[in-house]
């Protein structure tokens, strides 16, 4: 800066000496006194030396003064520099969108953050405060906007307050936004500058704790949340029970909080499943035990109890939580429940021997009656009364082996439990039923339909599915409508893995409305036909179910009877 003011000065000099050589020399040509011009030269002289004395002491002190000002100029924008780099540096360490707003001018000014945060272009941002405001949630604007204008109102400078504001991408967005109001000398508001966060993940974690809050305390398990270290080989000391602990142990929460689990304990508990749970609480391993608890009252009660760890962010182990049901009601249930199977157990085995008994120790002195009956009926016997009583006893003896005969079939089956499966072609088993009931069929005449396209082959017992189709088609014919000839459809496909076997007439039918729980019951007759038992279908739906498969039944009267039969088709 001096050299700068030195220049000028010599500047200043040297042009003024120039001049004043030019007008000397003017002065000579026109003024013919010789000392006149020395003179005046020389006062000419002194003038631009004192002149440019007084002129570098002028522009001395303005330079000083001016090198204060760039000085406070630098300072100032040193200042202002690393105030804004500090502000650029504070709005990227806090991720806030940080926001300007002149009130008077309706100026809105954002910055960064608004795009980094909620995904703005710079070109989609309107400079005025509606844009702001366009871009609130509807259903938080309206209370958002009263407490802001009624904060400018006020004379308070910090506002805050909570709200939803919708991103680019048409998403929502929690937000804490704070604000600081500037005033004028008046108090009259002149601007607000503001700071908005992003709070959703913050949102999002205190609506789940609040869930979490809610379930825990509405819960009718008991929950207990314990520290996460214990001493002296007890269940760490409790920091949290739930309602649902007091009602089940008597216990409020203010008499166990800081207390071990272990004054629970009853004498009777199991120490078993104590040692098991002390075990995993040092080995930090979560614990399923059933053991015996008292109340406050000293009344025991069966609990399942389950200890689970939980880990912080360091993954150490920060509490433990303990889940607690009151089993006592399930335990005297189960107890019951052994109690009855075993007498269920001990009544099936005396009615299996008494099975037994009936169709084994009845045969050979019925047998011997049969024979006796037969030998009776060689011999002339001319008493009409005798001859009617004999006849009804051997009618009487016959029925009565007929019954044992069917208790027969049906301890067979259901004394094999593990049968014999193979796989038998559909076809070639109707071809067999079809030789047994040659006769009927003859007789009669029936419109017999099979469809084994889709399903051919079958993984099943050959004598049991003989059986049952001979029981089928026996009572189709058996229960066929005189007013309509007889037509019998049978037809098999497959699902997944499982064949299905339909069995199909148009005969008599049977009432399902009245009967359909007595179908497959044992001696169960729907028909005054005098040959009729009440034993296939109870024998049918025995083997079925012997094997694995379903029967289900469909009739309606005087149109016609379909079975469904349902076989697992795997080895």
């Amino acid at each position: 800066m001096k050299s700068k003011t030195n220049q000028v000065i010599i500047i200043y000099i040297l042009i003024s000496m120039f001049v004043a050589i030019v007008i000397h020399k003017l002065l000579l040509q026109y003024i013919s006194n010789e000392n006149l011009p020395f003179f005046t030269f020389t006062k000419d002289l002194l003038f631009v030396l004192f002149t440019g004395l007084i002129f570098k002491l002028i522009l001395s002190k303005n330079d000083n003064r001016n090198v204060a000002i760039f000085e406070k100029l630098k300072n100032t924008n040193d200042e202002i520099k690393e105030s804004n780099e500090k502000y650029n540096i504070v709005a990227k360490a806090t991720s806030d969108t940080i926001w300007d707003w002149k009130i008077q001018e309706d100026s809105f000014s954002w910055n960064k953050g608004i795009e980094s945060v909620f995904g703005y272009k710079e070109k989609d941002v309107d400079d005025n405060s509606n844009w702001w405001f366009d871009k609130i949630h509807p259903e938080d604007s309206i209370k958002m906007s009263i407490r802001l204008y009624s904060f400018i109102e006020q004379k308070t400078e910090n506002w805050q307050d909570q709200y939803r504001f919708r991103c680019a991408d048409n998403s929502y967005k929690y937000v804490l936004d704070r604000g600081f109001l500037l005033k004028d000398d008046t108090g009259k508001a002149v601007r607000m500058i503001g700071a908005i966060q992003d709070i959703t993940k913050q949102k999002e974690e205190e609506q789940r704790l609040k869930l979490l809050e809610t379930v825990i305390t509405q819960s009718k398990d008991s929950i207990i949340i314990t520290e996460a270290d214990s001493s002296d080989a007890k269940i760490p000391n409790i920091i949290y029970v739930n309602p649902a602990f007091s009602i089940m142990s008597g216990y409020e929460a203010v008499e166990i909080i800081g207390k071990s689990p272990d004054l629970f304990n009853s004498p009777n508990s199991d120490s078993n499943e104590l040692k098991k749970l002390l075990a995993a609480i040092k080995n930090k391993e979560e614990c399923l035990i059933e053991t015996i608890s008292y109340t406050k009252n000293k009344e025991e009660y069966c609990v399942r109890l389950s200890m689970i760890p939980i880990y912080n962010l360091d993954n150490e182990l920060s509490h433990w939580i303990s889940i607690q049901r009151d089993i006592t009601d399930e335990k005297k249930q189960e107890r019951e429940k052994e109690q009855l199977i075993r007498e269920l157990t001990q009544n099936n085995k005396d009615l299996k021997q008494f099975s037994y008994i009936t169709s084994h120790n009845l045969r050979a002195p019925l047998s011997n009656l049969i024979g006796l009956l037969n030998l009776v009926e060689d011999i002339p016997i001319e008493n009409q009364e005798l001859q009617e009583i004999l006849s009804g006893f051997n009618k009487s003896t016959h029925l009565l082996n007929d019954t044992i005969n069917d208790l027969v079939k049906v301890i067979v089956i259901k004394d094999n439990p593990s049968i014999k499966k193979e796989e038998v072609f559909i076809k070639k088993i109707f071809e067999n039923v079809f030789s047994q009931l040659n006769f009927q069929i003859e007789l009669h005449k029936p419109i017999i339909k099979l469809d084994f396209e889709k399903v051919a082959i079958i993984n099943i017992n050959k004598a049991y599915i003989e059986s049952i189709l001979l029981n089928l088609l026996t009572n189709s014919i058996k229960y066929k409508s005189e007013n309509r000839k007889l037509k019998i459809t049978i037809t098999t496909h497959e699902i997944d893995d499982t064949v299905v076997l339909i069995f199909k007439d148009n005969g008599i039918g049977i009432d399902l409305v009245r009967n359909r729980d007595k179908v497959f019951g044992l001696y169960q007759r729907f028909h005054n036909y005098p040959d009729s038992k009440g034993l296939g279908l109870y024998l049918v739906k025995s083997q079925v179910e012997t094997m694995g498969g379903t029967i289900e039944i469909e009739s309606e009267v005087n149109k016609g009877t379909t079975f469904t039969l349902t076989f697992k088709n795997r080895q």
